[in-house]
């Protein structure tokens, strides 16, 4: 583990950029960033168009350490370069913030009230690769859609099970337990997973340290007692389909919670924005997320 990687997402000031869209949600985010389905004929041409799109993020002047401590990258992006460096590499060396990578494979059909993890054979392979890409951390994906006890259960223990293989591999996993924020019983379903969380937490010997990423709470302030785990490097929010001033908003309550934003980092760029216009949409966009970060 880079323990100068280490100190800067436990310590740091700012926030971890999302551009981890897969192959589900990529051909959204490519028509939300104005390029339409007709634009590609396959998948090939689909994830040159999205790595154009990143690319064009990271290479912004404003996306650099003074905001952003950290980007989570889709397998691909791992994997392609940027101004001739991995990007893993090319994020580190030139821009001070530290690689993450999504390591699911995808959600599994609902099933008490939850959306498990898909099975994920190749994992041990792929954190080979990160480590030899360089990355810090992985994070991974379950849903939450209803307050049932059961299925939070089983979400929190694949969460902690899969996190053990990563963190045996010297990665530091992002645990993500998404609690849909349209769920009726939102705020029952945070207790459930909060008890559950501190429960694992708890479980875990001092030389075992995860992060969480985590729905912006129903009540503010409800995750603090996460956010002190000494166990937990950092708890980072996800938009969840908020617009960026809605959760850049309900962030600001929430003391110690920092943004880990896809939607709401990309929120109004457009492939047809000039250099100058996509450069000044994104240090806007920089500069409210960083600032509710650290309100």
């Amino acid at each position: 583990m880079n323990q100068e990687q280490f100190e800067l997402v436990k310590n740091g000031k700012g926030f971890i950029a999302a551009l981890d869209q897969s192959g589900g949600s990529t051909p959204k985010a490519l028509a939300q960033y104005g390029v339409p389905e007709d634009s590609y004929s396959n998948e090939d041409e689909m994830y040159d168009l999205i790595h154009e799109m990143r690319t064009r993020v990271m290479t912004a002047p404003a996306f650099n350490s003074e905001s952003i401590i950290g980007a989570i990258l889709f397998e691909q992006t791992m994997d392609r370069k940027i101004e001739g460096k991995y990007t893993p590499d090319y994020l580190w060396e030139e821009k001070g913030v530290a690689p993450f990578l999504k390591v699911d494979k995808g959600l599994a059909d609902e099933e008490d009230g939850v959306q498990l993890m898909k099975p994920n054979p190749g994992l041990d392979d792929l954190l080979k690769r990160a480590n030899e890409r360089n990355v810090f951390g992985t994070k991974m994906r379950s849903v939450i859609n209803k307050a049932n006890a059961e299925g939070i259960k089983k979400v929190v223990e694949q969460q902690f099970e899969v996190a053990d293989q990563i963190l045996a591999a010297g990665l530091v996993p992002i645990i993500e337990p998404e609690v849909n924020i349209h769920s009726e019983d939102k705020a029952e379903s945070e207790e459930i997973l909060k008890k559950e969380l501190v429960d694992h937490l708890n479980k875990l010997s001092e030389d075992k340290n995860v992060m969480l990423k985590l729905s912006i709470p129903t009540v503010d302030n409800f995750y603090k007692e996460l956010i002190e785990h000494p166990r937990v490097v950092r708890v980072v929010a996800l938009s969840g389909g908020y617009s960026r001033d809605e959760a850049n908003l309900k962030l600001t309550a929430n003391e110690g919670l920092i943004a880990s934003f896809s939607r709401g980092l990309s929120e109004g760029l457009n492939a047809n924005q000039s250099e100058e216009e996509f450069n000044t949409m994104i240090k806007e966009s920089v500069k409210t997320i960083y600032l509710a970060s650290i309100t």
